[in-house]
């Protein structure tokens, strides 16, 4: 899978925008932006960007959760590439189908676990692939460095699943994607949360 942001040399508030291809660009493959952001400047990039001969674009956008860095220019994108839009949240205005806890989706060429984790949001959604180790996360942080704060049971419970995945790449909503001991730095962040829990 070739992973590509889109917004890496925007100017305007916005989160990462990750279009995903497959890496021999097959007409199966499923061409997916993870989130849109709020920069309209990526819809040239996406048009210039190698998806595939006869392929579409764009052939299905999910969102991590529905704030709108990250959804702001989906009717846009929708206008334009004509995407099914994937979300949690039914209520997201644009969506066409919903992701569950546990469902399982093509993006590119692998298939990802949905894995749902209210803590940044109540609608946020994580997608990780058990063949290449990649998990995307939105703005769900799963990265604690430090001890203090209080967590809900519920995300308590998914970074405990989280710390159990071999993860590869870590793809942020903001900022650059953890390559070095993802892992690791992942049960780290589910020590500091047992942590801050006990002492809360």
């Amino acid at each position: 899978m070739k992973v590509a942001n889109m917004t890496s040399k925007s100017k305007v508030y916005t989160s990462n925008v990750f279009l995903c291809t497959g890496d021999w660009n097959r007409i199966e493959d499923r061409n997916t932006l993870i989130d849109v952001g709020n920069d309209p400047l990526i819809i040239d990039y996406i048009e210039k960007y190698p998806s595939g001969i006869g392929k579409k674009r764009v052939d299905q956008v999910i969102l991590t959760h529905s704030h709108s860095d990250h959804s702001g220019i989906l009717p846009l994108i929708k206008k334009i590439f004509n995407p099914v839009v994937y979300a949690f949240s039914p209520f997201q205005e644009g969506v066409d189908r919903t992701l569950g806890d546990g469902d399982l989706i093509k993006i590119a060429d692998q298939m990802f676990e949905v894995i749902h984790m209210p803590g940044h949001s109540d609608d946020s959604i994580c997608f990780f692939s058990p063949s290449d180790g990649s998990l995307f996360v939105g703005d769900v942080p799963v990265i604690i460095k430090s001890s203090g704060g209080t967590y809900e049971k519920a995300f308590i419970e998914k970074m405990k699943i989280l710390s159990g995945k071999n993860i590869k790449t870590i793809y942020f909503g903001h900022g650059d994607p953890l390559t070095e001991n993802p892992t690791q730095a992942v049960m780290n962040s589910y020590k500091y949360i047992l942590m801050n829990n006990a002492t809360s």
